[in-house]
């Protein structure tokens, strides 16, 4: 996902940058353009979405793992929880990803609004 997210986004970058010329916007059709970044955008907050659930659960399931360890002192429970830890790292870092490039989106967004004419 980290690999589609960046590839989309320098593509439509690049998009972006040909628009700046007149007559490069004049031969693409900018509607098509629209509609695909749209439709991109809700692949990747589908995406986003899972995985703030997904990380939202792990941490709870974390934060209950180290709670349930300070009650019982069950050794088992503190080596669950760190695997938990490790785990969640990632899932982070990944959610992290698609905030920030969803984020990028909506600013791609409304440059390609602006290049069509329309107000934002």
């Amino acid at each position: 996902m980290r690999k589609r997210m960046t590839e989309y986004l320098c593509h439509m970058d690049g998009l972006l940058e040909q628009m700046a010329d007149d007559a490069k916007k004049r031969e693409m059709d900018l509607q098509n353009v629209l509609e695909d970044h749209l439709r991109q955008i809700d692949f990747f907050m589908h995406e986003r979405l899972v995985h703030l659930i997904v990380t939202v659960l792990f941490a709870l399931g974390t934060f209950m793992t180290v709670f349930t360890y300070l009650i019982t002192d069950n050794i088992g429970l503190l080596l669950l929880a760190l695997l938990l830890i490790v785990l969640l790292a990632p899932y982070i870092r990944h959610y992290y990803l698609l905030e920030n490039g969803v984020q990028e989106m909506y600013t791609q967004y409304d440059k390609l609004i602006r290049y069509m004419g329309k107000s934002v």
